[in-house]
């Protein structure tokens, strides 16, 4: 029997490759609905090819082909197996409850929804006994290698470094544009790429796991792995640790994400060479010099709202960074000010959850305005 599935975000970096790997396995999976943003041509090319039942886009009126919905409806359609929720941002986050009510399993590439409100989302996905596997390669790397989370005592996280893993600070503070969005091993969207040449990707990865293992920050290491053969570990309390490896590619996690628990050939990199390798390098990261991952741990020990207060901040500074209207060390400071200011809210509601996102936001858009 074929598994059903809808993509929140099919025309993203995630949802094109997700389809590539349903184009490969099209005898395992029937596509019930496709939604995206503002990208309706690509979207009518999708329908053309892949034929969903349902369609959503900002621009509903330009989609062809197929029955217009909403986010709301798609996440309420109970003829889901599993959703793939690879929207960017805030917007990730009421289709991902709405699915976890209706009993749908969620593969979940979006990092938002659990900074914001991984306290709501994980404890409501146990009670409805929902499975939440995440896409990207560092937290699928760590659902692959655990099988008792209780005899795990350390999850080990590995970054690429970035563009500025070499380089000087101040070569990071007069960073272009263009610089910054030169990823050595992946090629992603431009907000993730910048956060990579942070480390703020990184922070929000240990907040992350926090939530999907229900692991204490202090047995959260992030390690710098240049390479990105490791796509991260775990030691378990004898001792012994346990790494997923494989070249980068994110077909393989989307995979894994959306037929699991079955494994299937579908799209894989070429056959992994140890001898090819040759050397795996690991060092710790510049705390000094990558102050965002500092930034993370803390806000996510603090709890509450103050990583719905950073992640908003973050997010806001970055599109400001990739309008030229700040240099990059500037979306540091301003998401240090911004937390700084910030009186937190502990077990905040969904709906407060919102209200201080969009409050964070315009403040954080004001600061930018007495800069110029």
């Amino acid at each position: 029997m074929k598994r059903k599935i809808s993509i929140l975000g099919s025309t993203g970096s995630i949802g094109r490759q997700a389809l590539e790997v349903i184009e490969k396995l099209t005898d395992k999976f029937e596509i019930i609905a496709l939604a995206a943003g503002s990208n309706t041509d690509l979207l009518n090319e999708q329908i053309r090819k892949f034929r969903p039942k349902y369609a959503c886009a900002n621009n509903i009126n330009e989609v062809e082909g197929a029955r217009h919905t909403s986010l709301e409806e798609i996440c309420s359609n109970k003829e889901n197996d599993i959703i793939l929720v690879a929207v960017s941002g805030r917007v990730g986050l009421k289709p991902t409850i709405t699915a976890i009510n209706n009993g749908i399993d969620i593969a979940l590439a979006n990092k938002e929804t659990l900074v914001m409100a991984g306290d709501i989302v994980m404890p409501l996905a146990r009670a409805k006994k929902v499975n939440i596997i995440p896409v990207d390669s560092e937290h699928c790397a760590i659902h692959q290698c655990i099988k008792d989370i209780s005899q795990v005592d350390k999850l080990i996280i590995t970054a690429s470094g970035g563009p500025f893993l070499h380089k000087t600070v101040e070569d990071m503070k007069n960073a272009t544009v263009e610089e910054t969005l030169h990823h050595p091993r992946w090629n992603m969207g431009k907000k993730i790429t910048v956060d990579s040449a942070t480390l703020m990707n990184k922070g929000l990865e240990v907040i992350e796991a926090h939530h999907l293992f229900n692991m204490d920050y202090d047995k959260i290491q992030v390690v710098v792995h240049p390479q990105s053969i490791v796509h991260s570990a775990i030691e378990y309390v004898d001792g012994s640790v346990i790494a997923q490896l494989g070249l980068p590619s994110m077909h393989i996690p989307i995979q894994y994400a959306i037929t699991y628990p079955e494994r299937y050939e579908g799209i894989k990199s070429k056959s992994f060479s140890f001898s090819e390798i040759a050397r795996l390098d690991f060092e710790e990261p510049d705390w000094d010099k990558f102050k965002a991952l500092k930034i993370a741990y803390n806000s996510g020990r603090l709890g509450g709202s103050v990583p719905v207060c950073m992640n908003a901040a973050n997010e806001e500074a970055v599109f400001a960074f990739l309008q030229g209207k700040i240099k990059l060390f500037d979306i540091i400071d301003t998401v240090e000010k911004m937390i700084y200011k910030h009186n937190p809210v502990f077990n905040p509601s969904l709906e407060e959850i919102f209200e201080i996102d969009n409050e964070i936001r315009i403040k954080t858009k004001e600061s930018f305005l007495q800069l110029r």
